[in-house]
C-alpha cells in the first residue's frame, strides 16, 4: 500500500473559450441590431383630458394670437419681444406674487417663436412655474 499523500492538481479555469463565446454574442447582438433615425419621426401631438383641469388659485394667463399679438390677463402688451412681455409678465406677478403660474394659451396657428418669447420673458421676471392650455378633444373636433 502506498501512503503517501497524493499531489492535488488545482483546478484552472480556462477563459479562452468564455471570452470567444462573448464574442460571437457581441458580434450577433451588433449585427441583428436596428437603428432608428430621430430625423424622421412622425409627431402626433397631444390632445389634453378635459377632466385633467386644475384650478390655480395665482395664475397670470398669458394669450397669444395666431398673428402673433400677446395679452397679460386680458391686457394688451404693446411690443412682441421679450423685454415688452417679461414686463407686463412682472407687473402682473408684482399683483400677485412670485409664486404664480403662468398659463399660456396659444393658438394652434401661433408661431412658435411668439410662444418661446413668451417662456424666456417669463423666465427674466423669476417665473418658473409654466403650463399650457390645451382644449379637450371633443372641442376640438366641433371647432373644426
Amino acid at each position: 500500500m502506498n501512503f503517501r499523500p497524493r499531489h492535488r492538481d488545482e483546478p484552472e479555469i480556462n477563459l479562452i473559450p468564455f471570452i470567444d463565446v462573448l464574442l460571437v454574442i457581441l458580434i450577433f447582438l451588433m449585427l441583428t441590431t436596428t437603428y432608428s433615425k430621430f430625423t424622421e419621426l412622425q409627431l402626433q401631438l397631444p390632445v389634453a383630458d378635459a377632466s385633467a383641469q386644475r384650478d390655480y388659485p395665482k395664475e397670470i394667463v398669458v394669450a397669444v394670437a395666431a398673428d402673433g399679438r400677446i395679452q397679460v390677463n386680458q391686457r394688451a402688451v404693446t411690443g412682441r419681444n421679450v423685454d415688452a412681455v417679461g414686463a407686463a409678465l412682472a407687473e402682473a406677478a408684482a399683483q400677485i406674487g412670485p409664486d404664480a403660474v403662468v398659463i399660456i394659451s396659444a393658438d394652434a396657428r401661433a408661431a412658435h417663436q411668439s410662444v418661446v418669447t413668451v417662456m424666456e420673458a417669463a423666465r427674466r421676471a423669476g417665473l418658473p412655474r409654466l403650463t399650457f392650455a390645451t382644449q379637450s378633444a371633443a372641442r376640438a373636433s366641433n371647432d373644426e
